[in-house]
């Protein structure tokens, strides 16, 4: 499979998925298909990264959907706050931040990583701070409001998945060489996943429910490994701008007629 059929799966996997978490009573199953989406894009976030001939540019690009996708969440979250139901989808929020720590981690210098960790840190502090102080629009749920800090700030706790995805990313991109490697980690990925929902997944704790965002069905990502593994390292067709609308705009038309329909 090349790179483009990837993107693909992964674009109608997500499709679904958002159907079922906009849609009201869709079954459950739309949810089980959309497991496979978020594993695919991180894997293909690990290519175009090693491929790209100017990261830089890649990242400041990954960064400004993240913030434009924050803004738009925030902005959709305050017209239809009566509804009590927001949006709080921004995977380029990962995404980001998967691609920026391969890129510290390619300088191979302790202090960028030092550099890091104090950033992680002090965004933390700060998402705290102005979700609490600076909490506009005024929002009946704190989670948009801390989503669309920790989008500012590139902060692993608070974003779309939770830092359990930002993990699997920088695993991919140290197995990326060796399927055998890909398989064994990601499957045991898998069964983290599993262990950490029995553990924590029904817990009414604020900080667990940030850090462990997952349903009950999460571990059904494995499924997305037979894919992963028959990527044949060609690129396909390019649709290299194609994810960046489509995400946003499926999300905002999906939520609408959700809200219409309730």
């Amino acid at each position: 499979m090349t790179t483009s059929t990837l993107k693909f799966i992964a674009l109608f996997a997500m499709l679904v998925d958002h159907i079922g978490q906009f849609i009201p009573y869709t079954p459950e199953w739309f949810g089980w298909i959309g497991r496979i989406a978020a594993p695919i894009f991180i894997y293909c976030i690990i290519i175009g990264y090693i491929h790209t001939s100017n990261r830089i540019k890649y990242l400041s690009h990954m960064y400004s959907f993240s913030v434009f996708m924050a803004f738009l969440n925030l902005f959709i979250n305050y017209y239809f706050n009566d509804t009590y139901n927001y949006i709080t989808n921004n995977f380029f929020t990962p995404l980001f931040i998967i691609g920026f720590i391969i890129f510290i981690i390619d300088k191979k210098e302790v202090k960028y990583i030092i550099y890091f960790i104090i950033w992680q840190i002090l965004s933390t502090l700060a998402c705290f701070f102005f979700a609490g102080v600076i909490s506009l629009p005024n929002l009946s749920d704190a989670q948009p409001i801390y989503l669309f800090y920790g989008s500012l700030f590139g902060n692993v706790f608070f974003a779309e998945g939770g830092f359990l995805f930002i993990v699997l990313g920088v695993l991919f991109y140290f197995m990326k060489d060796n399927k055998v490697k890909v398989a064994i980690a990601y499957s045991f990925f898998s069964i983290i996943i599993i262990l950490v929902f029995h553990k924590w997944g029904s817990s009414m704790n604020a900080i667990l429910y940030y850090l462990f965002p997952f349903a009950n069905y999460q571990w059904m990502m494995i499924a997305a490994l037979p894919f992963i593994l028959f990527y044949n390292g060609k690129k396909g067709i390019g649709i290299k701008y194609f994810f960046y609308v489509f995400y946003p705009v499926h999300i905002v038309i999906l939520y609408i007629i959700g809200v219409l329909i309730k």
